[in-house]
């Protein structure tokens, strides 16, 4: 049983256990570049900062990806739901072409930019963790982060997230 424990304990310091759930943005997650349709940079910071004393549902996607196409109805559902939140729809497309069809094609409403990195490299999605998509994530009207991971818009989370007063 010491054994065990004793690995247990191991690998937590090794992989750094951190169970711990963000209500802030790290500097460098807010200070990456985000490009909007015109292809304009901000950083996610300006981006949020516009929004301040607004909620902010913030929907990491992509074009190729399935589960975030198939979530999009119930995305729209939310909008109609909650049409005082900020829906802000960040893509992990590296190919910003296919994005911009994608946004186009798929008639995805709200405010829209590309990180160009794609889903592997970058501050951002270093953050978030990011290894699977569609992700989910509430901003209350401070910036904070109240709910950090979601990957299914059917998430009960989410409503309750956005229903939260401050």
């Amino acid at each position: 049983m010491f054994k065990k424990v004793s690995i247990l304990v191991l690998l937590c310091i090794i992989l750094s256990c951190n169970f711990e759930t963000p209500t802030e943005f790290s500097e460098k997650a807010l200070n990456e570049k985000l490009y909007n349709l015109e292809d304009v940079p901000s950083t996610l910071h300006e981006v949020i900062n516009q929004h301040k004393g607004q909620k902010i549902l913030i929907d990491v996607w992509a074009s190729w990806c399935r589960d975030c196409l198939a979530g999009m109805p119930k995305v729209k559902e939310l909008q109609k739901e909650f049409p005082e939140v900020v829906f802000l729809f960040l893509s992990v497309d590296e190919r910003v072409g296919s994005w911009k069809r994608g946004v186009k094609r798929y008639k995805v409403i709200g405010e829209h930019y590309n990180l160009p990195k794609g889903m592997k490299n970058g501050d951002l999605v270093d953050f978030l963790n990011v290894s699977w998509i569609p992700r989910y994530l509430v901003v209350d009207e401070n910036g904070k982060i109240t709910l950090f991971k979601a990957t299914d818009a059917s998430d009960k989370d989410i409503i309750t997230a956005l229903k939260k007063s401050i």
